[in-house]
């Protein structure tokens, strides 16, 4: 009797382990199964939302042609109210001057944001990891 006692925890032993290997099968399969599923929704969503974006892209560009052209009309509207009293040559260049002075002055606000942007690494960034090491360092040396 103590023989037949002493196979039995071995053989549940056995299954015992047999059972824990599949579960750790099928956990390891469903794990890749969840993650290629959740692969493809993220695919499908970037898609759709790629296409989203392209087509509103392409609104914004229509946008920005039909201003465009309303800022010509409203351009010419302005010679040609300044014409009503002026010779036409004088009412386009007080215009072009109007508009070469707020160009020159959009320039200068741009170039402003430009420079503070340069140049273009994470300054801030690189300080906080510099104090990082240093302060590891000095952790080491303690």
């Amino acid at each position: 009797m103590i023989g037949s006692v002493r196979h039995r925890p071995d053989e549940t032993h056995h299954t015992n382990h047999n059972n824990v290997a599949e579960l750790v099968k099928q956990a390891s399969d469903q794990l890749t199964n969840v993650v290629r599923s959740e692969m493809r929704l993220a695919q499908a969503e970037m898609k759709d939302k790629g296409k989203r974006a392209g087509f509103g892209g392409g609104m914004f560009g229509g946008a920005a042609i039909l201003g465009l052209l309303a800022l010509w009309a409203m351009v010419f509207g302005a010679i040609a109210g300044i014409a009503v009293v002026l010779p036409v040559w004088a009412a386009s260049l007080i215009v072009a001057g109007g508009l070469l002075l707020v160009a020159g002055v959009l320039a200068l606000a741009g170039k402003q944001q430009l420079s503070s942007a340069t140049p273009p690494k994470p300054e801030r960034t690189i300080d906080s990891v510099k104090a990082d090491v240093e302060a590891i360092k000095e952790g080491a040396h303690r």
